[in-house]
């Protein structure tokens, strides 16, 4: 019997086929944020599409012009790159006129690093270069123990983090929901930068509850809503939009730090149908049971060593 890549394959699941009888998968962990956890809220219904966040975004951190769109005269990426932490995007349907309605209408979805509750990009990265804060909940990056491999762009969910591909000492790139200026005592520059509240700033437990409480909001009636951070008391009044019932960014994956309201159903806005368990509480819990004791690798070598040895048997006799 030769050794081709279907015998391979064969002994490697005799392998784990022993170590999951002889295993049993560890409980699904579930990971907390601490409770001075900072955040957004972006309301979708409230954004009107101008860009004044990435705007900020881009004077607060130092970005240049995105080289994707080569315009030496204006910038105005269409997606996250290297050179852009976040970025707006529009949904339009049918002629497109009615603002946060799915038939003939349109609305904004703003993407950026959601600060998972349980980051999958920290999970992956084999150096720690990705780092959650045990206080603020922030996730951030740390180019000086970074070594290129980009699994945390595989990993993240959400495709977040980009890669530096045209320096010839290429970095990680990702919002970091301004830590610089969390710590001087400011708050993310697209919150400063958002005119109308479409992105609001604050500690995640009382994101919640305003996100909650906009959800129990009538269509067509008019709300103060906060501006630029919640423990603010500065207020805009606008009419509420028909909310879909959900908030996104509370349970999936374990939860986030940015969290999302909108009009529009957010798979239709480009936002991914996810899970309520983290991927890395899923792929950790499989790792620990197949590694467990080094059952796997043990079994796996004898599955090897079985085919290896009925292929020198085999060709013995042939001779």
């Amino acid at each position: 019997m030769a050794i081709t890549r279907r015998n391979l394959l064969k002994a490697s699941a005799c392998g784990g086929a022993l170590l999951a009888c002889g295993n049993s998968a560890q409980a699904a962990r579930r990971m907390e944020l601490a409770p001075s956890a900072l955040g957004i809220l972006y309301d979708s219904t409230l954004c009107i599409g101008c860009q004044a966040c990435m705007v900020g975004c881009k004077q607060a951190n130092n970005m240049g012009p995105d080289p994707a769109d080569n315009n030496q005269t204006w910038d105005n990426p269409s997606d996250l790159s290297s050179r852009t932490l976040t970025v707006i995007q529009k949904y339009e349907q049918g002629n497109g006129r009615q603002h946060n309605q799915e038939e003939d209408g349109f609305a904004f979805i703003k993407l950026q690093c959601m600060h998972c509750a349980d980051p999958a990009c920290v999970s992956a990265c084999p150096v720690s270069a990705m780092t959650k804060d045990k206080k603020t909940g922030i996730v951030s990056y740390n180019k000086k123990a970074c070594i290129g491999c980009r699994y945390c762009q595989i990993a993240c969910p959400y495709n977040i983090p980009q890669f530096e591909w045209d320096k010839p000492l290429p970095q990680i790139v990702k919002c970091e929901l301004c830590h610089h200026l969390i710590a001087k005592g400011s708050i993310s520059a697209c919150c400063t930068a958002c005119p109308t509240g479409a992105s609001l700033f604050g500690p995640v437990d009382l994101l919640r509850q305003e996100a909650h409480r906009r959800l129990l909001y009538r269509a067509g009636q008019y709300y103060d809503f906060p501006l630029h951070d919640i423990r603010a008391a500065r207020t805009v009044s606008q009419p509420a939009a028909k909310y879909k019932a959900h908030l996104f960014g509370e349970k999936e994956l374990g939860g986030s730090q940015v969290m999302m309201l909108s009009a529009v159903d957010f798979q239709k806005l480009g936002m991914p149908e996810l899970p309520d368990e983290s991927y890395a509480s899923m792929t950790e819990n499989i790792q620990h049971t197949l590694y467990k004791g080094m059952f796997l690798p043990i079994a796996l070598l004898g599955g090897l060593v079985y085919f290896v040895k009925k292929n020198a048997e085999n060709h013995h006799n042939d001779e």
